[in-house]
C-alpha cells in the first residue's frame, strides 16, 4: 500500500471518529448503556481529555446526588431546603452577580443594605448616627454565620487592643504580643473554633448543665477578667436549642465593667435563634435592647430559610466595631467599603433572603415559628409516651415548648437498662430514610483537642440525640417519623448489642459524634 493510500485511509478514520463523537454528543446518553456510564466519574482525580455531553455530566451529578440522605429527612441540619419555583429562579439569577462589585451592581447592593437594615430592625438595633450617610445599619452579608462570628470577633479584638494599649501605655508591638480570650459556653458551635484558632484567641469555655444546656452567668463572671475582649451568649445552641439567659450575662457584665473599669462587651450568636426569638412572645431582651450587647450574627439558611451559604451580622454602631473591619475598595471602578473575610461571592444568599422578607413579612415568620413550634410539641409528646418495660423510653432534655428552637433533644432512658444507645438508634432509623443524629456528651477542646465532658454534671460518654424540625416538617411527616421510632425501637430490643460496643464499635462512634457535633 503506497503512502498515499495509508494517508487516505487515515483520513477516512479520522472523518469516522469525529462523527462518531459528533454522533454520541447528540445522544441521550442518560440511559446506563451509553459508554460513558460505563465509568464512574465522580471520583476522578483528572479532568477528561475530551468534554462529556451535558447530559451525560447532569445525569452523574443527579445520579450521586440520588445518593445522599434526601435532604427534607435530614433532622440534624437546621439548613433550610424549601424553595418556590420563584426563589429558586432569583438564586439562579444571582449566580451571575458578584456582589464585590458594587460600583456596577449598585441594585442588587441596594437590596443587601436593605436586608441588613430589616435585620437591623428585627434586632432592635439603635439608628446609628450615621445612619443619613451611609443609608444603612453597620452590618453586612456574610457566607454564612461562621464569617459573621469571625468578623465580629475580630471587631471586638481590635476594639480590645485598642484600649488595652491606651490602659497600659504599651507599644503597638507589645500589645499585638498579649492574647486576648472569649469567654463562652462548652456548647458552642464550629464556627468559635475557628476563631480560637486562626485568630490566636484564648477559649474560656463555661461548661453548663445537662439539665439547663445553658451557660452560668456567675461561671462568666468569673471567667472574665482584663484580657477578655468578650462575652458570647449562644440564642439556641446546636445541641438542645436553648437560649442562653442574655439578660442576666448582661447584667453580670455590667457589673463587671463596673468595678473594674473594663469595657468587655457581648457577642450574641444567634445563628439559629436570630429569625425565631423575635417572634416568641414574652421572651426577655436578648438583642440590642441590652446596653451590652456590641453585635449579633445568624444563618441566613436557617431559620430566616434563605439558602445555604447566607449570614448576617450587625453591630450596634460603626465606632470602634465594624470601623475595624471595614476595608476600603477603589480598583473596580469606584469607591466602597467591604466587610468581608470573603471578597468576591455571588449575590444568590442576599436575593433569596431578600425574597423570603419580603414574601413572609413579620406575619409569615410568625406563623412559620408556631407551625414548627407545634410540630416540636407533638414529636416530643410522642417520644415522652414510648414506653419499655413500664418506664420511660425517653429522657427529654430540650427547654419544652417555648422560648427555644424547634428542636425536640432526647436520651434513651439510663434505668431502662438497653444495651444499644443513641448512635444505635441513628443508623437504625437510618434505614427508614431519616437522618436523627446522635452523639456524645463531649468535645474537643479547641486547642489541647483533649475529650472533655460537655456538661459539668455528667457524663462525657453518655450518647444522646436531638431532632430540628424545620418549615418543611409537616404534620405526616412528623407521624411516620415517630413511626420509624418505633419500628427502630423494636429492633433494637431484640437484638443484644453488649458484646458490639465492647469490641469495636467505640472509636467509630466517637468518629461519628465529632462530625455531628459540628453539624450546622
Amino acid at each position: 500500500m503506497s503512502n498515499t493510500e495509508i494517508n487516505d485511509l487515515k483520513r477516512e478514520v479520522a472523518a469516522l471518529r469525529d462523527e462518531l463523537h459528533r454522533t454520541r454528543q447528540q445522544a441521550d446518553t442518560s440511559y446506563y448503556f451509553s459508554a460513558d456510564a460505563e465509568h464512574d466519574l465522580s471520583g476522578e482525580a483528572h479532568m477528561p481529555d475530551a468534554g462529556l455531553p451535558a447530559k451525560t455530566v447532569k445525569t452523574l451529578i443527579e445520579n450521586a446526588h440520588s445518593l445522599d440522605f434526601d435532604q427534607k429527612l435530614n433532622t440534624s441540619s437546621y439548613v433550610n431546603v424549601s424553595f418556590e419555583p420563584e426563589e429558586e429562579e432569583v438564586a439562579l439569577m444571582g449566580l451571575q452577580v458578584n456582589l464585590a462589585d458594587q460600583t456596577v451592581y449598585p441594585k442588587s447592593y441596594a437590596i443587601h443594605d436593605s436586608v441588613v437594615n430589616m435585620i437591623a430592625t428585627l434586632w432592635n438595633c439603635p439608628k446609628p448616627d450615621d445612619f443619613d450617610e451611609y443609608g444603612v445599619y453597620p452590618g453586612a452579608g456574610t457566607v454564612g454565620s461562621t464569617e459573621a462570628c469571625l468578623l465580629a470577633g475580630l471587631a471586638l479584638k481590635f476594639r480590645w487592643r485598642a484600649w488595652y494599649q491606651k490602659l497600659h501605655g504599651l507599644s503597638d508591638d507589645e500589645v499585638r504580643a498579649i492574647r486576648p480570650n472569649v469567654v463562652i459556653s462548652t456548647c458552642y458551635q464550629a464556627a468559635w473554633e475557628k476563631l480560637f484558632k486562626y485568630l490566636d484567641i484564648e477559649p474560656r469555655l463555661v461548661a453548663p448543665s445537662r439539665d439547663t444546656f445553658k451557660v452560668d452567668p456567675e461561671g462568666v463572671r468569673e471567667a472574665i477578667d482584663d484580657k477578655t475582649m468578650g462575652v458570647v451568649c449562644i440564642m439556641g445552641n446546636h445541641y438542645g436549642g436553648q437560649y442562653d439567659p442574655v439578660w442576666d450575662v448582661d447584667k453580670v457584665v455590667t457589673d463587671v465593667n463596673s468595678a473594674n473599669g473594663w469595657q468587655v462587651g457581648i457577642h450574641v450568636d444567634a445563628a439559629s435563634g436570630g429569625f425565631i426569638a423575635p417572634f416568641q412572645d414574652d421572651l426577655p431582651a436578648w438583642d440590642f435592647r441590652l446596653p451590652n450587647v456590641l453585635s449579633i450574627s445568624s444563618s441566613g439558611h436557617k431559620y430566616g430559610e434563605s439558602c445555604c451559604g447566607t449570614g448576617w451580622v450587625v453591630w450596634r454602631e460603626r465606632r470602634d466595631l465594624s470601623e475595624h473591619v471595614a476595608i476600603s475598595v477603589t480598583y473596580l471602578g469606584g469607591k466602597a467599603d467591604s466587610y468581608t473575610l470573603n471578597f468576591s461571592r455571588p449575590a444568590s444568599g442576599v436575593y433569596v433572603q431578600f425574597y423570603k422578607l419580603l414574601r413572609f413579612g413579620m406575619a409569615g415568620y410568625r406563623q412559620c415559628e408556631e407551625n414548627m413550634m407545634r410540630n416540636a410539641t407533638f414529636l416530643r409528646d410522642g417520644l415522652r409516651a414510648m414506653e419499655h418495660n413500664g418506664k420511660a423510653r425517653f429522657v427529654l432534655l430540650d427547654d419544652g415548648d417555648e422560648h427555644c428552637l424547634p428542636v425536640v433533644t432526647a436520651m434513651l432512658n439510663p434505668d431502662a437498662g438497653f444495651t444499644y444507645d443513641d448512635i444505635d438508634l441513628q443508623h437504625v432509623l437510618s434505614q427508614h430514610h431519616w437522618y436523627v443524629s446522635g452523639y456524645k456528651m463531649n468535645y474537643l477542646h479547641p486547642i489541647s483537642e483533649d475529650t472533655l465532658p460537655l456538661f459539668h454534671d455528667a457524663e462525657a460518654d453518655q450518647s444522646m440525640f436531638r431532632i430540628v424540625v424545620k418549615g418543611n416538617l409537616t404534620r405526616d411527616m412528623a407521624e411516620d417519623l415517630l413511626e420509624s421510632f418505633n419500628a427502630a425501637l423494636s429492633f433494637l430490643d431484640s437484638v443484644d448489642f453488649s458484646a458490639l460496643h465492647g469490641v469495636s464499635t467505640k472509636d467509630m462512634r466517637h468518629k461519628d459524634q465529632r462530625i455531628v457535633s459540628n453539624h450546622c
